[in-house]
């Protein structure tokens, strides 16, 4: 299966991009890689990572998912690291029902114990 943080023309797969930080193989080494593996668990409806990857001053208690909501495409659009502070700004498409759906955000992520969290987001 081709990795669905990845466009449609590219070849790597799940298990060679997303899945060895999804099962807890390597912590991502990017903020970046932290936010396409982030995609992925909601386009997979992974709960557990999401809040394991989610800054605990920020991380809701429980983590919902649209039903039906089908993730289509991510592009990250800029990102900025300067010490232990990023932010990736991405937009993401998604399908509800026939309803096409746009997401545009500027995340912002922290790294503490050499990990990096996804804190908030700014919506644009």
């Amino acid at each position: 299966m081709r990795c669905p943080c990845r466009k449609k023309s590219e070849t790597r797969t799940y298990a060679d991009c997303c899945q060895p930080y999804h099962v807890g193989v390597r912590a991502a080494p990017t903020a970046e890689t932290l936010m396409r593996s982030r995609y992925v668990a909601f386009a997979l409806g992974n709960a557990a990572y999401l809040s394991a990857t989610w800054h605990p001053s920020t991380r809701p208690t429980e983590i919902t998912f649209t039903p039906g909501q089908q993730w289509l495409m991510l592009q990250v659009v800029a990102t900025n690291t300067i010490g232990d502070n990023a932010t990736v700004a991405f937009i993401a498409r998604s399908r509800i029902g026939g309803d096409a759906h746009v997401l545009s955000e500027v995340s912002r992520f922290v790294r503490d114990d050499e990990r990096w969290r996804y804190v908030d987001g700014e919506l644009s």
